[in-house]
């Protein structure tokens, strides 16, 4: 019986892949973890939660130890943008915390899964179907805390045997939490300003490209390779994942099919800016594919309609107060 300790569980992935676990393995055998006393309250109710600073390895030792712990879904990380406010923070946060987590790990046999990003890639990789195995030369803090975690999962498998995987993942769409510090929040930011204000404006230009996930795909890619067959995977840290890829002005043109009255302008932030176009525009991933079955199951049209309904239904609005819809 797995019993699992989600770290970041408040966070994008995390609020949504702990229901996913529970809803798999029984509540009571996965232990939501993070830094909110006051978590939302379905996470809070639905299982176990503790407070958790993953830079703190007692504690996480401890944590493992009492709740008998034979899994981390490790999520606890500073994303990009924030990361480059603050990178000494981001450093200790994910590559500190990660450091623990592997520790914790070696010592109690426990499994580990860790995400990493398109952001580890950088200068000298190919832009275009970027492949698995390449140049890997990131350009930001964030991007390099992740290239590092990829490195020290690998060197904790090959050197003591715990079993790591991971998935580099691109922008991932969410209508459960907030954006939080990341360069592709835009791709949620506009779904709530195309609902509530009928208006958007975007820090990045309107032909950057980037590939992009709708959180359900992203959640099933995460237990798939989880339950992979052990012997079938060469790069399980990390492989190339996407299922979307579009600019800020395609996904502007997507939502207005069914908001016609939705409008968006551009104002340039420097920093995200530059930080999207030191990232490939499109990935290779087909090694996930041919080792463990990855296949999206949503594309530009089907996100955006179930990004739409979800978001209506939580901000309280209904198709006649909808912008653009009379």
């Amino acid at each position: 019986m797995k019993k699992i300790l989600v770290t970041g569980s408040t966070g994008q992935i995390g609020s949504e892949l702990t229901p996913a676990l529970r809803k798999a393995y029984g509540r009571d055998n996965v232990v939501a973890a993070g830094h909110s006393r006051q978590p939302d309250a379905d996470l809070r109710q639905s299982g176990p939660y503790c407070i958790l600073d993953v830079r703190d390895g007692d504690l996480l030792r401890q944590t493992v130890k009492n709740y008998r712990i034979n899994t981390i879904f490790h999520l606890a990380s500073i994303l990009s943008a924030a990361a480059e406010e603050k990178p000494m923070l981001a450093w200790e946060i994910n590559v500190g915390g990660l450091k623990n987590v592997l520790e914790t790990a070696r010592e109690y046999g426990c499994d580990v899964f860790f995400p990493s990003s398109i952001a580890v890639f950088g200068s000298g990789a190919s832009w275009d179907n970027t492949p698995q195995m390449t140049i890997q030369r990131p350009g930001t803090l964030y991007g390099i805390s992740k290239l590092t975690g990829e490195l020290l999962c690998d060197y904790y498998h090959r050197r003591f045997g715990v079993d790591t995987r991971g998935l580099r993942f691109p922008g991932l769409l969410s209508t459960r939490t907030r954006p939080g510090g990341g360069t592709t929040d835009y791709a949620v930011e506009i779904f709530y300003a195309a609902l509530e204000e009928g208006h958007y404006t975007c820090y990045l230009a309107p032909d950057t490209r980037l590939d992009m996930m709708y959180m359900p795909d992203a959640l099933r890619a995460v237990m798939t390779l989880m339950e992979a067959d052990d012997t079938r995977l060469i790069h399980r840290n990390a492989y190339n994942l996407t299922a979307l890829n579009f600019t800020p002005a395609e996904l502007a043109l997507q939502i207005r099919s069914s908001l016609p009255g939705f409008s968006i302008s551009y104002e340039i932030d420097p920093l995200r800016q530059a930080i999207a176009d030191s990232w490939p525009r499109h990935m290779d991933d087909s090694a996930a594919s041919t080792e463990w079955g990855w296949e999206p199951r949503y594309d530009l049209a089907a996100t955006a309609a179930d990004m739409l309904e979800k978001l209506a239904i939580k901000l309280g609005r209904t198709r006649e107060n909808d912008h653009g819809t009379g």
